[in-house]
């Protein structure tokens, strides 16, 4: 089977506009990069700049890494490593002081919080269901943050998706395979941990003989779960284009915002869109709070849940949940496949 789905909605757009921030103009010349590799320059940068970096995103019209920093000695060490250097008001430290303040006195179901390097804030979402006492709230703690937050809000309502992709069925509930991976040498596929529970077996049509069974599953918190295949046949690492050809998977790769990603999913198909968040914490209720997402504005409907997000041949993210639809829009979420492939102990195949 190949990997394919998404869940998703469109996010309030992004623009390279920043209030509070301001860019000088670089020194020496800055690097034409790939969204990967201005990742790794950020990621190199992050290391040695240390609490002077204050994030960083992908300006794909100028194919360049920005990185905020907070003084000019950091924006010099920006500008000679071949980045742009933007000096903004608010560290990395601020900005999670400010998302730890959300956790204590906000976690209210409907609501999503994901520090924006944009913006340099961190930006809060609001759905449909977050009205009255509980908006009363929540306006009155994003205000108390001042120039380190932003309310927006967003017409449909925060969900896992449950359906999709490549569809994966158990029980009478559908979902999309992720990626196929290996792990111990054995064949095993990965999709959303709220798609079933460790045990539950999987099949890859409507009540038929199934598959794989699922060894494990994390949810809430995270949102990944591994199934092993039951034979022993190899696998393609691929995701379905919905046009007669696929995608080839050769790795896993970390997203950076602004990044251009697609998504494949068996009920919206294939759509393109980009990251506008990391470390994104989404509030779905019941309890159900998931930490460390992926937010992007790419579309998505019930129905792409546990399927594959993706740049070129590298795996990004697995689809958790978000609100909206292709129609409408809005916030869509996705779990690192980094992250699961770590903890999970498997690898790209």
């Amino acid at each position: 089977m190949a990997g394919g789905a998404v869940a998703a909605l469109v996010a309030a757009g992004v623009t390279f506009q920043t209030a509070n921030a301001s860019e000088d103009a670089p020194a020496v010349t800055v690097k034409t990069l790939s969204a990967s590799a201005a990742g790794n320059l950020a990621s190199t940068l992050n290391k040695s700049l240390g609490g002077d970096a204050a994030g960083a995103y992908y300006d794909a019209k100028a194919k360049a890494l920005v990185m905020n920093v907070v003084d000019e000695a950091a924006a010099d060490a920006v500008r000679e490593a071949g980045g742009k250097a933007r000096v903004v008001e608010n560290s990395l430290a601020e900005l999670k002081t400010a998302r730890q303040t959300l956790t204590d006195r906000a976690t209210i179901p409907g609501t999503s919080w994901a520090t924006d390097p944009v913006t340099n804030k961190v930006v809060v979402t609001a759905d449909r269901t977050v009205k009255g006492a509980d908006l009363t709230k929540l306006q009155a703690v994003v205000k108390g943050l001042g120039e380190k937050a932003e309310l927006k809000k967003t017409a449909g309502e925060f969900k896992p998706f449950v359906a999709g992709g490549d569809a994966i069925h158990s029980g009478g509930g559908r979902c999309s395979l992720g990626f196929n991976v290996v792990k111990d040498g054995a064949p095993h596929f990965i999709t959303a941990g709220h798609c079933g529970e460790t045990g539950s077996e999987w099949s890859d049509s409507a009540g038929g003989a199934a598959i794989g069974s699922m060894v494990d599953s994390q949810f809430p918190e995270n949102d990944f779960a591994l199934v092993k295949y039951s034979g022993d046949t190899a696998h393609p690492s691929e995701v379905n284009l919905y046009n007669g050809s696929t995608q080839q998977i050769t790795k896993a790769g970390d997203a950076t915002v602004g990044m251009q990603v697609t998504r494949s999913g068996s009920t919206t198909q294939v759509h393109d869109g980009e990251v506008t968040g990391l470390d994104a914490t989404v509030n779905y209720g019941n309890g159900q709070i998931v930490n460390g997402l992926i937010q992007t504005n790419v579309c998505a409907e019930p129905g792409d849940s546990g399927g594959s997000l993706f740049a070129g041949d590298a795996a990004i993210g697995l689809t958790s949940g978000g609100s909206g639809d292709c129609s409408a829009g809005g916030e869509t979420f996705f779990q690192p496949v980094t992250e699961a492939l770590q903890v999970l102990g498997a690898e790209i195949g």
